[in-house]
């Protein structure tokens, strides 16, 4: 491994069939894909409604039946994957469709990696050459399909999985667990409730807004982040205002599967302190970034001043550098109701020490712009506990 900074790896989505009323390609898409009897993965809320119900009887008409496996928690946990398993094995499934928000998404990927191995899932967790371990023979193709514009895990080598038992969130890698086809269908997020929609859609901005900051070479993704960030500006404001706005939700799908591409240049801190917490405290993603991005922001002030400066710019805001950015950050969230502080979501000081170790330790945490000690992540997390930035 050479020392030189420029000496790296790349890597690009998958394909990707884009615009409204795309889902009712799924039929055809198994067949070309191969699959007779897929596994569909989603949420119990979403398993229940008319949209489920639908794809279900378009497939089944058209000779693809499908079987619904809807037994996942909101961070999905080693457990999960495991029943789904033992579904996909009991009812002859040969493929899975994700379709989802990112808890979906995510399970659903892990199921797809998870059918045809012997180790646990905990042996692919995303350290060192783990990901050499897997059978890729065992492994079964994915179709993705989200519901919600945040995590980009349609994009994604990778599924965030909870250790229950630990009390961790671990990565599970494999380059092979990207989705082969990946439908963005606006329709299908018509009508998402406005806090769901904010909170999945600044989980998006802070993908976007950390890569854009973090210390790996890559101008690509570099500038994939910037025009991502300049889609939520414009876009998610519109989409938690009216959630019929066509083209405010397709234009936030775009967003979200360009952060998730952009940040295999790194994210930072706030997914480092996003993770345990969600670990922890079973609470959603999205709005830990949310509450935590303006605090890991001023944090990393003295390294970003230069890229903000240029975000600043591109975004026109009223105030230029990293002063206005934080403006931005900080309207955005009082505009969409987002808690100014983790104290008002639940979440207290007693487990200061655990939680900046996990933090200090998470996978995420050496693409931040400054290397944080375990000590920094506790002096930051009481931040965003107490509100003081």
């Amino acid at each position: 491994m050479s020392d030189n900074p420029f000496f790296t790896s790349w890597n690009y989505p998958t394909a990707m069939r884009v615009g409204p009323g795309r889902v009712n390609e799924l039929p055809q898409l198994c067949r070309e894909m191969g699959m007779a009897s897929p596994m569909l993965v989603t949420d119990p809320g979403l398993a229940a409604l008319p949209m489920i119900q639908g794809v279900v009887e378009n497939c089944l008409v058209a000779g693809v039946p499908l079987t619904v496996f809807s037994d996942i928690k909101g961070n999905p946990t080693g457990r999960n994957v495991s029943d789904g398993v033992a579904v996909f094995r009991a009812h002859g499934c040969d493929g899975v469709i994700a379709f989802g928000g990112g808890s979906a998404l995510d399970a659903g990927k892990a199921i797809a990696l998870m059918v045809g191995q012997s180790h646990a899932i905990w042996a692919f967790e995303d350290v060192g050459d783990n990901y050499l371990k897997v059978n890729t023979r065992g492994m079964v193709p994915v179709i993705a399909v989200p519901t919600t514009a945040g995590t980009g895990s349609e994009v994604g080598r990778s599924s965030v999985i909870t250790d229950e038992e630990a009390k961790l969130k671990k990565i599970i890698f494999h380059p092979r667990m990207l989705p082969e086809i990946v439908l963005l269908d606006p329709e299908l997020t018509l009508g998402l409730p406005a806090p769901i929609t904010a909170a999945t859609g600044m989980d998006a901005l802070s993908h976007n807004l950390e890569a854009f900051c973090a210390n790996n070479f890559h101008p690509m993704a570099e500038g994939i982040a910037l025009e991502g960030m300049r889609l939520i500006n414009v876009y998610l404001p519109r989409a938690v205002a009216d959630g019929n706005d066509l083209e405010a939700r397709m234009q936030m799908l775009v967003a979200s599967s360009m952060g998730a591409t952009a940040f295999q240049r790194g994210l930072g801190a706030m997914h480092a302190l996003a993770h345990p917490l969600g670990a922890l405290y079973d609470k959603h993603h999205g709005l830990l970034n949310a509450i935590l991005m303006p605090y890991v922001l001023s944090a990393n002030q003295v390294a970003i001043e230069e890229p903000m400066s240029r975000l600043s710019r591109y975004l026109a805001l009223p105030t230029a550098g990293f002063a206005g950015v934080l403006d931005w950050v900080l309207f955005l969230r009082r505009d969409f109701g987002i808690p100014h502080t983790l104290a008002e979501i639940g979440i207290g000081e007693e487990d200061a020490d655990l939680v900046a170790g996990m933090a200090a330790a998470d996978p995420s945490a050496p693409g931040n712009p400054l290397p944080f000690s375990t000590e920094d992540y506790r002096g930051l997390f009481l931040k965003a506990c107490r509100g003081d930035l």
